[in-house]
């Protein structure tokens, strides 16, 4: 099969991670388990579940001309991933997220830097780019006139594309009419302004509950895989990013969604975003070795 094409437009960051038993309390300090610096960004997070389960994926984004930017760049060519960088000048620096691991759960700060630099001006020189895609994917941590500019754009090429309505943001009546598919969480789900005429866009991560979506008149519901959990991290992205894959690939959403909820879900196994996100042939045999379980 011919690799399916897919352009993600969003963020790339450098994840500071910090594992601790004890989550501090405003004003504490505490000693923390370890520390590691590993690619991150809910864009480039799935980006590279895309290229890892098969995809031919092009990344439009930014980092700075610092250390971390350079390490980002060298990651995207180690991925095999097409990096398209919105404006090659920037003065910003790389963005990053400070991730404290705690209980099996995170809390994340993210600080922009570079990433504000994906604007509609600086990514109009790729617009064929995005246009001829089999499919797009979109996340909310780069500016929000250029989600609703790509989302009109795709509209108008009649480009299937998914946004993940993530960190949640007001979107307009018209993008989210345009979009073919959103990917909230239960929290994003409640924020987003859906009708009644939107509900067959809507595919809801619930987590440990799994994954539900409207389709012949009543939402269905998928259940999770049950798994050790090691870093809940990247699991949205790695299920968004394998969602694009399938559905591009031809899979119906049904199908899409459990081959996406098996990628998310392999993905919390290991510590770190990218670092958990599985190939095709590890999806395979988690998937095979899952059934023969049951």
């Amino acid at each position: 099969m011919k690799k399916k094409k897919i352009t993600v437009i969003g963020s790339v960051n450098m994840d500071l991670i910090t594992t601790t038993s004890t989550r501090p309390k405003v004003g504490e300090t505490v000693l923390g388990e370890g520390f590691t610096t590993i690619p991150g960004g809910k864009g480039a997070n799935q980006a590279v579940a895309a290229a890892r389960l098969g995809a031919d994926v092009t990344f439009i984004g930014c980092v700075g001309q610092d250390v971390f930017g350079q390490e980002l760049r060298e990651n995207f060519a180690n991925e095999g991933i097409t990096f398209c960088e919105a404006n090659l000048a920037t003065e910003r620096h790389t963005g990053i997220a400070s991730i404290t691991i705690s209980s099996q759960d995170n809390s994340i700060i993210v600080v922009p830097g570079a990433n504000k630099e994906v604007t509609p001006s600086n990514i109009e020189k790729f617009a064929s780019v995005i246009t001829e895609s089999d499919f797009i994917l979109l996340q909310l941590e780069i500016p929000l006139e250029t989600v609703e500019h790509v989302i009109k754009m795709a509209s108008q090429k009649g480009t299937p594309l998914i946004v993940n309505p993530a960190p949640y943001q007001a979107l307009s009546k018209e993008s989210l009419e345009k979009a073919t598919y959103l990917t909230p969480n239960e929290h994003e789900k409640k924020q987003l302004n859906v009708t009644e005429l939107m509900k067959d866009k809507l595919v809801v991560t619930k987590g440990s509950q799994g994954v539900s979506f409207w389709e012949q008149q009543r939402y269905i519901t998928i259940s999770s895989y049950q798994v050790d959990v090691v870093d809940t991290t990247g699991a949205g992205d790695a299920f968004n990013g394998a969602l694009a894959v399938a559905l591009s690939e031809g899979s119906s959403l049904k199908d899409a969604c459990q081959f996406a909820s098996a990628v998310g879900a392999i993905t919390v196994t290991k510590l770190g975003a990218q670092s958990g996100m599985p190939n095709r042939s590890e999806v395979k045999a988690f998937l095979k070795q899952y059934e023969a379980k049951k």
